[in-house]
């Protein structure tokens, strides 16, 4: 079963809905263990003390922080904890915003709110009035020793709540989004519209997979199972800056026409390309004048 990574209250006016949160996602990779190579023993991290010069055990550890070189003022858990805000127990939702209002960048850790059985109506009412208004809610909670502003939204008929970043946490970077002018043609812009909407479909996450991973895990197997042999290595793309973005542009598109699915047997003859059609068409235009005169 999922473990409860909080319990506590999500309160609205003089409303209070007891909830749980669980973990709604987790990366999951490949991980290795450190092994001696020598005698294939998996090698044991020790906490060592340069001043003692001795290992030490977990219970001499204590918090500091560092005010100088080598100075750190200690920190006791009981004192951390005798500071928790009243966000610790309960998220009072302080202000109602359009979801779009949001920034995807702001978003930072997911999680299911489940109501306790004491708060299922209350719960309901809530998640029921902000899926008609089409609003999501903000609000404090402190977890994990930290002070989080969250959003709370309705999600397959239940609420959904996300971390976010703070402003401070995100970062700027002076390199990013400077607003050159680059002289962008109009014919490379209408190329670049007609692959996108190529490319363009609904999100379906479950076709998306981590293939660095399967191969890792074959490799493992087959190893597991004696076979020494190297697997054969992922051929790269030899990439290089675009130099003539129209040429790139249509064979990406025409690569694009070839790849898709086959009409009756046959592929599907490459269509021209927009723009080639246009000056076809006004090379035409004289001709067609002069025949019907």
């Amino acid at each position: 079963m999922a473990s409860t990574v909080w319990k506590g209250y999500i309160t609205f006016g003089l409303i209070s809905v007891p909830v749980r949160l669980f973990a709604a996602a987790r990366e999951t990779h490949i991980s290795f263990n450190q092994i001696h190579e020598v005698c294939g023993t998996r090698i044991k991290q020790q906490l060592y003390c340069p001043h003692c010069e001795r290992v030490v055990e977990r219970s001499e550890l204590a918090k500091g922080y560092p005010v100088d070189k080598d100075t750190y003022v200690l920190v006791s858990d009981e004192e951390l904890k005798g500071l928790q805000a009243e966000s610790s127990e309960a998220m009072e939702i302080l202000q109602f915003v359009k979801l779009d209002d949001i920034d995807p960048i702001y978003f930072e850790t997911s999680y299911y709110s489940v109501a306790e059985e004491p708060g299922r109506r209350a719960y309901a009412l809530l998640m029921q009035g902000m899926e008609r208004l089409q609003v999501a809610a903000i609000a404090k909670l402190t977890m994990h020793q930290r002070e989080q502003v969250v959003l709370i939204r309705p999600y397959h008929k239940g609420l959904v709540l996300h971390t976010l970043y703070y402003a401070s946490e995100v970062r700027e970077v002076s390199e990013f989004g400077k607003d050159e002018d680059l002289n962008l043609q109009p014919q490379e812009v209408q190329l670049a519209e007609q692959f996108m909407k190529q490319l363009t479909g609904h999100f379906q996450p479950e076709q998306f997979k981590d293939e660095y991973e399967s191969r890792v895990e074959k490799l493992v197997e087959s190893k597991g199972a004696g076979q020494l042999a190297a697997p054969a290595q992922t051929q790269h793309r030899r990439l290089a800056p675009v130099i003539n973005l129209m040429d790139a542009l249509k064979k990406s598109i025409e690569a694009r026409q070839m790849e898709e699915p086959k009409v009756q047997g046959e592929k599907k003859p490459p269509k021209k390309v927009a723009v080639e059609e246009s000056r076809a068409e006004r090379k035409s235009a004289p001709q067609r004048k002069r025949k019907a005169g």
